[in-house]
């Protein structure tokens, strides 16, 4: 009983082995006239390559059925363990041919491809792009748009992409996961991307301040398939730019001004004024004054003169000046 055990045991571990193999292999290996991109090392590319074991390339506008190769490199030692190194195809991407033993083109090996990466924040909640802003309003739904060229490896090598997102808090931690708007924590490592652009989920809201605390956090992502990331390494190829994001919950970039306070003062006509005045003689002369005050709006801040002022002193004046002419009479 103990023997059968070990045997379905160890037939188990080989069916687990075998179903593997093909998933794990599949990103690194290339098939005749597939994309490889620069920086991608381990790749087996037996089946790009047939029985011939060096490659050319030839400059833009070269007639390839008359001319030689501008580059030749032979490949004999790689065949299984190729690497598109900087140093060999930067400057020379594009398609690269077998070369048969005349050294004259036996069909297209595969096509060295320059890697492209960039990454974008867009808020779900209010349909924008964040990136743009610079700022999340807090509680709003995040999500991430991945540009790459590297999803056609998705279709040529029945295996996607694996890219990561780096978030980085204020305070210099890098996640790992973000919690969604419903508190479930979602992974933002290994991403599998298979069409351009890609979309994520909505998966971070900032609304809890218990784990994501007010401030700037830094994002941007990062492909290492087959370790291009390590031998490559350029930004917007294998990483794309880092930008900066403002958790904060106003808007920073709205700015408002206390309005200033005014009043109106309401002022009423003063009452005609009877003044009666005995100049010593039989005659008595009364003078009817009416001083009429024009209702007015004026800021609170302003001074505040007392109505009729300057009408008063002028009948004042008035009447000093006709008691005088009476006495001199």
């Amino acid at each position: 009983m103990t023997e059968k055990i070990a045997e379905i045991f160890l037939l188990l571990v080989i069916i687990s082995l075998f179903c593997a193999a093909p998933a794990s292999g599949a990103i690194n290996t290339i098939s005749q006239g597939n994309a490889v991109f620069i920086g991608e090392e381990g790749l087996d590319i037996s089946l790009a390559m047939g029985s011939d074991t060096q490659v050319g390339w030839w400059a833009s506008a070269a007639d390839i059925s008359s001319s030689s190769p501008t580059t030749i490199i032979d490949l004999k030692t790689r065949i299984t363990s190729f690497m598109a190194g900087q140093s060999e195809f930067s400057g020379n991407s594009g398609s690269w041919y077998r070369l048969n033993g005349a050294g004259k083109a036996d069909g297209i090996a595969f096509t060295i491809v320059d890697p492209q990466l960039d990454l974008k924040v867009e808020d779900t909640t209010a349909s924008v792009d964040v990136e743009k802003l610079k700022w999340i309003p807090t509680g709003d739904d995040i999500r991430f748009r991945i540009d790459t060229n590297l999803a056609q490896v998705a279709a040529q090598r029945s295996a996607p992409p694996l890219i990561t997102i780096k978030v980085q808090a204020p305070d210099g931690v890098q996640y790992t996961s973000l919690y969604n708007g419903g508190g479930t924590p979602v992974s933002i490592e290994d991403i599998p991307v298979t069409t351009r652009p890609f979309y994520t989920d909505a998966l971070w809201n900032m609304g809890n301040h218990d784990r994501y605390p007010p401030g700037t956090y830094t994002v941007w992502a990062e492909c290492n398939v087959n370790k291009m990331n390590d031998n490559y390494g350029a930004t917007g190829k294998t990483t794309s730019e880092k930008f900066s994001l403002l958790n904060q919950g106003p808007n920073p970039l709205i700015r408002t001004t206390p309005p200033t306070t005014q009043g109106t003062i309401q002022t009423t006509p003063a009452s005609p004024t009877l003044t009666t005045m005995n100049t010593g003689k039989p005659t008595t002369i009364t003078i009817v004054t009416t001083l009429p005050v024009p209702t007015t709006t004026t800021p609170l801040t302003s001074p505040i003169k007392e109505p009729g002022f300057e009408s008063t002193l002028a009948v004042g004046a008035f009447l000093v000046g006709l008691v005088f002419f009476m006495k001199k009479e």
